[in-house]
């Protein structure tokens, strides 16, 4: 009862909640150096303890409370050697408990993640842009109407020559992380810096200087302009790496995984994270049969899609959570060939190690990933299945850009 009672009046009493953080802090400072306080200094500080202690357990008027108070303020000031540099070193203490906070939340609840690439659209948005260099009839937004692109992930990128010369250099966004600071680009012998470049993708295709149009030795006057692109971020997320601590990925959903040391890739893209749908469980036996024709797809022309089979049972349309997928598309009843259309969903593009005719037994304790995006994603089609142990989490929810796209149900 004493207990519960004193718990009400921390929450009902300024006064005592003064009193139980001034006790925490002598107390915590005490037990810090009490190895180099004299004996007297650790008993004279230990009787104020004591003594706030008992008028704080017995629920003793305010007044009183407020006298132990600076009874004990003036001891510490008296006994305790005082801390160098104190207020930064109490910053700095600050600073990196929210920093461990940080990471143990990253590393065992929430992780942020960025999506660079269009391999998964139109379920993850990758970073797009478009080149405006060719039409300068278009003025960049301002105020109001640039602040509402920028919550929708819309980004400008306006370069402007500062002198006359050449294009030397092209540097890379610094630091490589999920939110750059600045880029710089060499014109005439003199650096120009673009603030907080966005998101590009990956190279070479995702540089600056490809969705620029920019050429190393092209000569470009003073106040003539060098970038004006329209990027659109890629989506960034949450990945969820509590969920998989209690139970298997299961077939449908979007994992993120590492790729170090799957060795039917290339050397470069074994030191980083992707990001799929899981297809393809241990023991099981994949393929993909054939629904449609596809024309006049971007990447490979002339192509077959269709969906998937697991072990001779086809995974149907209305199948949770890949409902969500097909629902992107909607072609025509009985169709055989159908055009391409960007941003739809019509079936898995039969290719690599799941092309027409073909069949992939994943091994034991692997998983098989595919993009939603199959016309334009390097996934387990070409270097085929990996070890469930490189599986950090599943996709959780959009956090950026505020747009509809906020809060996708169907990660």
């Amino acid at each position: 009862m004493n207990r519960a009672r004193n718990i009400l009046r921390w929450f009902a009493s300024k006064t005592v909640r003064e009193a139980v953080a001034a006790h925490r802090h002598v107390r915590k400072l005490l037990r810090a150096q009490s190895d180099i306080l004299s004996a007297q200094a650790v008993s004279n500080l230990s009787n104020a303890l004591e003594t706030l202690r008992v008028a704080i357990a017995k629920g003793a008027p305010k007044q009183e409370l407020r006298n132990q108070i600076a009874a004990l303020e003036t001891a510490a000031n008296k006994w305790l050697i005082p801390y160098p540099h104190r207020a930064w070193r109490e910053n700095v203490e600050v600073l990196l408990v929210a920093i461990a906070v940080a990471m143990g939340i990253r590393t065992f609840f929430l992780q942020p993640f960025k999506i660079p690439t269009g391999s998964m659209q139109p379920t993850l948005w990758g970073v797009t842009s478009t080149n405006l260099i060719n039409h300068p009839e278009f003025e960049l937004p301002k105020g109001l109407a640039r602040l509402r692109d920028w919550f929708a992930g819309v980004r400008y990128v306006h370069l402007v020559a500062k002198t006359d010369g050449p294009l030397e250099a092209v540097g890379k966004p610094w630091p490589p992380v999920i939110f750059s600071i600045f880029q710089r680009v060499k014109i005439g012998g003199k650096w120009h810096v673009i603030w907080f470049p966005p998101d590009y993708g990956a190279p070479p295709a995702g540089t600056l200087e490809a969705r620029a149009g920019l050429q190393l030795g092209r000569f470009y006057r003073k106040g003539e302009e060098v970038v004006k692109l329209k990027v659109v971020a890629g989506d960034y997320l949450f990945v969820d790496r509590f969920t998989y601590s209690f139970r298997r990925p299961r077939r449908g959903e979007i994992v993120v995984f590492e790729t170090r040391g799957i060795t039917a890739m290339p050397p470069d893209q074994q030191n980083t994270y992707y990001i799929k749908r899981l297809v393809g469980l241990g023991g099981e036996v994949l393929a993909l049969e054939k629904d449609y024709i596809i024309t006049g797809a971007p990447f490979s022309g002339s192509s077959l899609v269709g969906h998937l089979t697991v072990n001779g049972k086809s995974i149907v349309p209305t199948a949770k959570p890949f409902c969500n997928l097909y629902s992107f598309g909607n072609p025509p009843r009985n169709a055989t060939t159908i055009p391409y259309e960007p941003n739809q969903y019509l079936g898995h593009e039969l290719r690599g190690l799941l092309e027409l005719g073909r069949e992939y037994k994943v091994p034991l304790n692997h998983y098989f990933v595919l993009g939603d995006n199959t016309f334009n994603s390097f996934d387990s089609r070409f270097w085929g299945a990996f070890p469930r142990e490189k599986v950090i989490g599943k996709a959780f929810f959009v956090y950026w850009p505020i747009s509809q796209r906020f809060g996708l149900g169907y990660l």
